[in-house]
């Protein structure tokens, strides 16, 4: 019996706890891990993957400014982007596990784009060179992070040291004039083969496999920490729940909703708004937010540009919007223009899809954008 024949007789839903389930029936440790089963004719959108993985939790660490989350689970294909090119990474024979980042602003819970170095440490000494630095990346079920496979020479104590920053996008509000330098933390955790080959391994049901829908985000704070974490430790405390990628709710932003739209199977929300910190009291300020369907996460990387038409005229011929992060908004898209009046048909195009590697069920999606309008 193949690996996909054994999934398959589980039954419509199954959760596997493959640590010693698949070694008894037969099959090679990496077997769990190495070929998942893939969606045949998938779409080219977001689309319920034919499996999903439990997570993990290593540890978390702040230096007050930044915060960052050390996860895991099994080692897994993924895709790289560059442009509207991918590039499939399969997992390797001796890859050990999926490791995976999670940063952002410990004041304002603000997930944050930025550059990002790991290394892995024994006794003091770097191992895993591979690992960094990590990909930025987006899961259905972890949204925005920052991870790889990663060889581990064995089982045992460790140290990430984590260096986040600077964070190369514009930052306002809370977080205007913070985030220009790099920060080193560090997690400690112990590598136990057993606490990865006992997560769980779900099947989804076949028939909704490359549905138009996508697998909700896991709840980080329900997830084991493999006992490197106290939940009632002081950083713990300090650091709050570990904050999703999810952005704010559109309606809930100060400001003028303009519309939303889908593109490229992404959302594109439009905002005008006059606060003060965007436009230095002049004109107005437009906010567009690029996010994927389903679970709202922020698709960072990205290269937009708008126009806005008043009369037959552009007001604002193809600008370039910058890359933001802000307490309230948080990660978007923006420029200031004149203030829009009635009858103003805005135009955002999509120019560079986002630059963020892929799993199974967002791999096929964001790359192909038609401009969308918005008219006042």
């Amino acid at each position: 019996m193949d690996r996909r024949a054994f999934l398959r007789s589980t039954g419509a839903v199954a959760a596997l706890g493959l640590a010693g389930c698949l070694e008894r029936l037969g099959f090679e440790e990496q077997s769990a891990w190495r070929d998942p089963p893939l969606v045949e004719d998938r779409p080219d959108a977001v689309y319920v993957p034919a499996s999903s993985e439990e997570m993990g939790v290593y540890g978390r660490a702040t230096d007050w400014e930044y915060g960052v989350e050390l996860s895991y689970t099994f080692p897994h294909r993924f895709w790289t982007v560059s442009g509207t090119d991918r590039n499939r990474v399969v997992v390797g024979a001796d890859d050990t596990m999926h490791l995976m980042v999670t940063p952002w602003d410990a004041e304002t819970d603000t997930v944050l784009p930025l550059e990002m170095r790991v290394d892995l440490l024994q006794d003091g000494e770097r191992v895993a060179s591979e690992f960094s630095p990590p990909w930025p990346m987006i899961s259905q079920r972890m949204g925005f992070h920052y991870g790889n496979n990663v060889v581990l020479p064995e089982e045992g104590e460790y140290t990430a040291r984590i260096s986040v920053g600077p964070v190369s996008v514009r930052r306002t509000g809370e977080l205007e004039d913070r985030f220009d330098s790099s920060a080193t933390l560090e997690i400690e955790f112990v590598y136990d083969r057993s606490d990865v080959h006992d997560l769980e391994f779900v099947q989804i049901e076949p028939d909704r496999h490359g549905e138009r829908d996508a697998l909700s985000l896991m709840d980080h704070d329900t997830h084991d920490h493999g006992g490197q974490t106290d939940p009632d430790s002081h950083v713990a405390m300090e650091l709050g729940p570990t904050p999703t990628s999810q952005g704010p709710p559109v309606e809930d932003l100060p400001g003028t909703v303009l519309g939303t739209e889908r593109s490229g199977d992404a959302m594109v929300s439009a905002i005008e708004t006059d606060r003060d910190r965007f436009t230095d009291g002049d004109g107005t300020y437009l906010a567009v937010t690029l996010r994927t369907p389903y679970n709202g996460v922020v698709l960072p990387f990205t290269a937009l540009t708008a126009t806005v038409e008043r009369g037959g005229d552009a007001i604002l011929d193809a600008e370039p919007l910058v890359e933001t992060v802000d307490h309230a908004f948080g990660h978007h898209y923006g420029v200031g223009v004149d203030a829009l009046e009635g009858g103003d048909k805005v135009t955002v195009s999509v120019d560079v899809p986002p630059g963020v590697a892929r799993h199974d069920g967002y791999e096929t999606a964001f790359f192909e954008f038609d401009d969308v309008e918005f008219t006042i």
